[in-house]
C-alpha cells in the first residue's frame, strides 16, 4: 500500500465511522475552550472537565479572570497537573486578552502563541476547533498514532515535522477533523502500550499491524 493509498483508506474510514468527531473538552465559547486547552496540557480531558465548571462559574470571561488573584484561582485548579504554572498562565493570558485583543480570543496562530501558556499545539487546537482552519495540533496521541500507522516518515522526530507531513497529505477540508480522528483513535484504540489492534478498523492500512504478521 502506497502512502497515498494509506491516507485515502484512513480518511475514508473515519469519514464513515466518525464524521462528527470533535474535542471531548466541554466549553461554551472560545474563551472557555482556550482555558480548557491550557489546562489540558499533560492532563486528561476528563480531569479538566471535572475542574472547569466551578472555574467558569467564578470566572466566566476574560475580564473576570484578569481580576483574579493567585490565591483565588489556584484552589480551583489544584487537581490539575502543574497548577502553579497554569494559574500564572491563565492570569497572564486573561490580562493579555484584555490589554492586546480587546477581551476577545484571537483566531490566528501567530496571535494566539503570544498568550502566556499557549504554544503552537494549543493555537492549532483553538483555530481548528473554533474556526475550522486547516491547522493540525500534534499532541502525544497524534504524534504516536501517525508514526505507528505510517502516515509520517520515521525521520519526523518533532511535533512540527509531523504536523507538516500530515498537512501536506491530508486534504485541507479534512484537517480540522483529522486532528480529532487521530487523538480519539490514540486515546481509545491505538493506545501507547498494548494497542487494541483486534478492535481497530484501520489495521489493514497500518504499518505497525502489518509488521506483527511477519
Amino acid at each position: 500500500m502506497t502512502k497515498k493509498e494509506r491516507y485515502r483508506f484512513i480518511i475514508d474510514y473515519f469519514l464513515q465511522h466518525a464524521p462528527n468527531a470533535e474535542t471531548e473538552l466541554i466549553y461554551d465559547n472560545p474563551f472557555q475552550l482556550l482555558v480548557s486547552v491550557i489546562l489540558s496540557a499533560q492532563c486528561t480531558d476528563k480531569r479538566v472537565n471535572m475542574t472547569t465548571p466551578a472555574l467558569f462559574e467564578k470566572f466566566p470571561d476574560a475580564p473576570a479572570l484578569a481580576r483574579s488573584t493567585f490565591e483565588e484561582l489556584f484552589p480551583l485548579i489544584k487537581s490539575i497537573s502543574y497548577p502553579n504554572n497554569k494559574t500564572k498562565h491563565l492570569m497572564g493570558m486573561a490580562n493579555m486578552l484584555i490589554e492586546k485583543f480587546g477581551g476577545e480570543v484571537p483566531l490566528t496562530v501567530d496571535e494566539l502563541v503570544q498568550l502566556p501558556g499557549v504554544g503552537r499545539k494549543t493555537a492549532n487546537v483553538i483555530t481548528s476547533v473554533v474556526d475550522q482552519q486547516p491547522n493540525m495540533a500534534v499532541d502525544t496521541h497524534v504524534f504516536r498514532v501517525s508514526k505507528r500507522i505510517g502516515l509520517v516518515s520515521p525521520k519526523a522526530s518533532t511535533p512540527l515535522a509531523v504536523e507538516k507531513e500530515l498537512i501536506k497529505e491530508i486534504p485541507s477540508e479534512y484537517i480540522h477533523k483529522a486532528h480529532h480522528w487521530l487523538i480519539l483513535h490514540g486515546r481509545y484504540i491505538c493506545v501507547a502500550r498494548n494497542p487494541k489492534c483486534e478492535q481497530c478498523g484501520i489495521k489493514e492500512a497500518c504499518k505497525y499491524f502489518q509488521s506483527l504478521k511477519k
